[in-house]
């Protein structure tokens, strides 16, 4: 029986990856990734010499229906995205509900998530959170979400995370901090990677410094 594989890849430091999710990215026929370029690199490092197919947010449609061809004619597909835990806030949740509809199996590679890695490390409590992905890029839709947020965490505890963009990064720190006062926040910039950084710090605070120091990498954001 075909099989698609959802094989998580790392989200900084190639190390970071199992010996299930190279073995399986060695065994398949076709890999499927954001931006063959960016998995060239752990191909490499791994001897992993395979077909590959660019799939993003931009021809995911038209891409999608070339997987699922191959998938009905018998192939093997891993599908990763750039970093960590493939479909978490990147393309794919689409090809597995129809590869599911058309009785292929889909099948889970686990490993590195950001949103997990940060929660670890956040020093708030990781047992109960509310990982929201990226907020919508207007302010009035965003300002909008964190509003309701806030009217969800009235009612119940729980450690809320958000991924942000450097560019929109400090709107968005002030936009929690009009909404949510000047609480505790943890921002995690570049896990794993050489220059990790886990700031811990009151919302005044990470304004003050990204209002002089420009934003750079991804974000992972994390409050009560």
């Amino acid at each position: 029986m075909p099989t698609l594989y959802l094989v998580a890849t790392p989200i900084g430091n190639l190390g970071d990856i199992t010996i299930r999710a190279i073995e399986t990215l060695k065994s398949v026929d076709l890999i499927v990734c954001e931006d063959t370029r960016v998995f060239g690199k752990l191909a490499k490092t791994y001897q992993i010499e395979k077909r590959l197919l660019a799939m993003n947010d931009f021809n995911e449609q038209s891409r999608m229906q070339q997987v699922l061809l191959e998938l009905t004619s018998g192939k093997n597909v891993a599908l990763v995205s750039d970093a960590g835990t493939p479909l978490i806030s990147d393309p794919g949740y689409k090809l597995v509900r129809e590869a599911q509809a058309l009785g292929i199996k889909v099948e889970s590679i686990p490993g590195p998530s950001s949103v997990i890695s940060a929660l670890t490390v956040s020093g708030l409590p990781p047992d109960k959170f509310l990982f929201l992905g990226y907020l919508p890029k207007k302010e009035n839709k965003r300002r909008e979400s964190l509003a309701n947020l806030k009217r969800i965490k009235d009612l119940a505890s729980f450690t809320a995370v958000v991924f942000e963009s450097p560019y929109r990064l400090l709107a968005l720190l002030m936009d929690i901090k009009s909404i949510f006062g000047d609480i505790d926040i943890v921002i995690c910039r570049e896990l794993t990677k050489l220059h990790e950084e886990v700031r811990r710090e009151k919302l005044s605070a990470s304004c003050e410094h990204f209002s002089a120091v420009s934003p750079k990498g991804e974000f992972t954001i994390l409050f009560q």
